[in-house]
Parts: structure tokens; C-alpha cells; sequence
């Protein structure tokens, strides 16, 4: 590389770097008398800001020590700047409940390019308005209809007893594939009800190849990550489509929907294409590769550090299934609803797990929440672990304690347990990811009893096993 180039490249850095401090010279003198409501914090270097010592913190076993820190030294509620964007972060419950529940008009998602890109404008996580609230309605009233729970059920039950029916005592088992295995079958049945087949390996086999590249560099160059994640998409997006349009050809005017992809093609609005259709199923296939699996090995994992837990989630459900088996009936979804122990479980495995750390909202005009400013075009973080694991909220909230869902107080509590988020944006599954854990949970522990090796909790980019919880397990002989 000659001279020329290297005197061009730090010419463009220094005047870059004078860039950015004219903005934030005439930004600091522009909103003088806003800044001085700006909650306490530290901007950190410029450009990266302080995203590397977040980043570091994340991959430690306490990625709230980022949160932590500075929550001690500023308050809940402290300005930083990670991922290139000036935030403002919560780790206050009522503060975080108020982003959550903001429309449009006040906050927009706000996520890395790389998953933007993958995404794409249409998807329902990315769009506003109307649009947003008439595709998140539809899709969440599918999910809480009786019919589509049975159905679900169903189909839950069969792969999870065939997927079961294949352990051997020999050889460990790998929960967190055996959990994504399942739970990528179900919901793809849910979504577009294809059934187990070429179509499905290959449509997983492509979405593993995409989802690799949620939190990747935003480089699109042939070779790279999200290239390779980007032309995944576009192979899915072509069978998707296909099975779109055939339905298309074919509608009838059936009371009864069978699937997410039904719901949509039989609404009236010409905003849904099948264009946006066919790139919303493939982002609402993520729960059944990564959330759901998440929640289920975690789960086994917490279960097998808590003998006590453990016992009587066992009981609880040995005792259902002697009695329907007594009746002469298969369980139905609302059995493994009342199932109020098993509830207990995957609430306080929601609350430590934390599969879903946080979500980012840009500011679209100055929002002032709890007399804390949160300027335009910036990010606000609301951060949920802070939350689910303050001392203030939960007693010994490192300690996996299924029985304090039995308090009232906590249950009723809303604003401190937000795994699912809040408000417009509520995952619309959350019945279903409630479901599938607890029918996942009611076979395991009536068909096996097991001994599980010693793993570890990875929690960026994003929470997973690192050894995909082994386990090695003996079919029971009390049944």
C-alpha cells in the first residue's frame, strides 16, 4: 500500500473523528437546557462508545455486570452508547414497562444491520402502524383459539413421543437438539403446515444457514456470513412462496384456519402480499429454533441442579397421567395447563434463563418517562435480565426457586416479569411456548429418570448450552 492511500485513509479518520465532535459540540449547544434532564452516564470512547466492555460482560456467566455497574455508580436508568447509537438504558422495571408499552408515535424497533438486513422492511418486527397491529392481532388470536391448541397438542405429543421412542440408555442424549428438532417441526406445521419430510430437512437445513447470521457483520460480500445468510433466505423464501401460492389458487372460505399462512391469505387487506407472507413465516420459524428449545433445555438443566424441583414436578405429572390413563384419554392442552407446579417451573426458568435479555427502541421524538429524558434519535434499552434478577423484586434471585410463583405478590407483579416483552409488540406465542415446554416436560420426566453431565449457560449473542445439555437417561419402570 503506497503513501498516497495511507495519507488518503488518515485524512478520512481525522476528518471523521472532526465530524463527529462538530456534531457533538452543536448537539451539546443546540439541546443545552434537554441535556441537563439526560439521566447520569458515560458516553465511553467515540464510535465504539462502550460497546466492547458490554460485549465483554455478555460473554461472562453475569452478563448484568455491564448493567450493574453502572446502575451502582448513575441509578437504574443511565445513558451509554453501544452498538453505535447514544442509548439510554433501563433496568427499572416501571421505566422499561413504559418503553414496552409505547406506540409508534414515541418509539420504532431498533436492531443491529445485520439482522435488519436479514429481516428485511416487511418483517413484523421491524414494521409500524397499522400494518404491525393488524398482523400481530391476527397471528396472536390464532394462537389463543382452543381449536389451534388441540392441534398444536397434538402434533407436540407425536413428534416429542417419536423423538423419545429413539433414545437409547447407551449414548447421551442432547437435549437443546432434541428440544429445536421438535419444536421446529411443530411450529412449521403451525406456520405453513408442511409435514416432517425433504421439505422440512431442507427448510431447516436453510434456516440454520440463516439464523447463523442474525448478529453477524453487516459485509454482504460473496463468501461472508450474512451473504451466505441472505441467499439462505432467499432459497426458503422461494418454497414458501410456492406453497403461498398454491394456497392462493385453492382458497376456500373454510371457518376453521389450519395455519398462520391461512389466517393471513384469508384477511382482506391488499397490504398483505404474498411477498410479505412468505418473509413473515420465516421470521416467526425463530421461536422453534431458538426460544422455545432455549426454554426447554433450560428447564431440564435447572430441574437436574434441584432434586426438590425436580420431585415434585415428577409427582405432579405421574399423578395427571395415571388419571387420564385411568379415564381412558389422551391429555388435552388444558391438562398441561393446570399442570400448576410445571407452571411454576417454566416461569421461574423464564425468569433466570433469560432467553430474551432485552429489547432497543428508537426515540422518535423526546420522551420523558419517570422524569428521565430520552432524546430523539436515540435508543432506549430496556433491559429485562436487570430486571428479573434485582434482589429488590425477587428474593435470592440467583437461586432457582419455582415455589415463589406461589406468591400472589409476584404473579400479580406484571411490570417485573416481561419475558415474552410487553405491549404492541407481545410475542404473540407465548401460549405456545408455555404449551410446548410443559408437554415436552410432562413426557420426559413420566418416561425417564436421567443423569445429566456437567455443562455450562452461554448468554451471547444469544442464550444456548455449551455442550447442548447431555444427558443420559434410563426408561422408567414405575409406570
Amino acid at each position: 500500500m503506497d503513501i498516497t492511500l495511507w495519507t488518503s485513509i488518515a485524512a478520512l479518520f481525522f476528518l471523521s473523528l472532526l465530524l463527529f465532535f462538530k456534531k457533538k459540540l452543536f448537539t451539546s449547544s443546540k439541546n443545552k437546557t434537554r441535556n441537563l434532564h439526560l439521566p447520569l452516564g458515560n458516553l465511553g470512547w467515540p464510535f465504539l462508545g462502550e460497546t466492547l466492555d458490554f460485549i465483554s460482560c455478555a460473554y461472562s456467566d453475569r452478563p448484568e455486570s455491564f448493567m450493574d455497574k453502572r446502575s451502582l455508580m448513575y441509578g437504574k436508568v443511565f445513558k451509554s452508547h453501544i452498538f453505535g447509537s447514544p442509548t439510554i438504558v433501563s433496568t427499572d422495571a416501571e421505566v422499561s414497562r413504559s418503553i414496552l408499552h409505547s406506540d409508534s408515535k414515541t418509539f420504532v424497533p431498533s436492531y443491529p444491520k445485520s439482522l435488519t438486513e436479514l429481516m428485511g422492511k416487511s418483517s413484523i418486527l421491524l414494521i409500524n402502524g397499522s400494518l404491525q397491529r393488524r398482523i400481530h392481532g391476527l397471528i396472536g388470536a390464532f394462537f389463543k383459539s382452543p381449536h389451534v391448541k388441540a392441534q398444536i397438542t397434538t402434533h407436540m405429543r407425536t413428534f416429542v413421543c417419536h423423538s423419545m421412542s429413539t433414545w437409547r440408555q447407551d449414548r447421551p442424549i442432547y437435549i437443546q437438539d432434541e428440544a429445536k428438532h421438535i419444536a421446529f417441526q411443530v411450529l412449521v406445521k403451525a406456520l405453513i403446515s408442511l409435514d416432517p419430510g425433504q421439505e422440512m430437512e431442507f427448510l431447516r437445513k436453510q434456516f440454520q444457514e440463516f439464523i447463523a447470521g442474525l448478529m453477524s457483520l453487516p459485509i454482504k460480500l460473496p463468501g461472508s456470513r450474512l451473504y451466505r445468510s441472505l441467499k439462505a433466505k432467499k432459497e426458503m423464501v422461494k418454497l414458501i412462496h410456492g406453497i403461498i401460492e398454491a394456497r392462493r389458487e385453492k382458497k376456500t372460505s373454510n371457518v376453521i384456519t389450519n395455519d398462520v399462512a391461512e389466517v393471513l391469505l384469508n384477511d382482506n387487506s391488499e397490504e398483505l402480499t404474498d411477498e410479505l407472507i412468505s418473509d413473515n413465516m420465516i421470521d416467526l420459524m425463530i421461536p422453534g429454533e431458538d426460544s422455545v428449545p432455549v426454554l426447554i433445555t433450560l428447564a431440564i438443566k435447572y430441574l437436574s441442579d434441584c432434586p426438590a424441583a425436580l420431585q415434585q414436578l415428577t409427582d405432579e405429572n405421574l399423578r395427571l397421567k395415571r388419571l387420564k390413563e385411568k379415564q381412558g384419554e389422551p391429555l388435552s392442552w388444558s391438562d398441561y395447563s393446570s399442570l400448576l407446579f410445571t407452571q411454576n417451573v417454566i416461569s421461574e426458568t423464564l425468569r433466570m434463563g433469560n432467553i430474551i435479555i432485552g429489547v432497543m427502541r428508537k426515540a422518535v421524538k423526546d420522551v420523558e418517562i419517570k422524569g428521565y429524558l430520552i432524546p430523539k434519535g436515540w435508543c432506549a434499552l430496556a433491559y429485562f435480565r436487570s430486571v428479573h434478577l434485582d434482589d429488590t423484586l425477587y428474593d435470592f434471585p440467583y437461586q432457582f426457586n419455582p415455589w415463589r410463583w406461589q406468591k400472589k405478590d409476584i404473579v400479580n407483579s406484571c411490570s417485573s416479569f416481561t419475558p415474552f416483552g410487553g405491549g404492541q409488540r407481545l410475542c404473540p406465542g407465548l401460549d405456545l411456548a408455555r404449551l410446548e415446554a410443559s408437554i415436552f416436560l410432562h413426557h420426559f420426566v413420566t418416561q425417564f429418570r436421567w443423569k445429566a453431565e456437567e455443562d455450562s449457560i452461554i448468554n451471547f449473542p444469544t442464550v444456548r448450552m455449551k455442550r447442548k445439555m447431555p444427558v443420559y437417561v434410563k426408561r422408567r419402570k414405575d409406570f
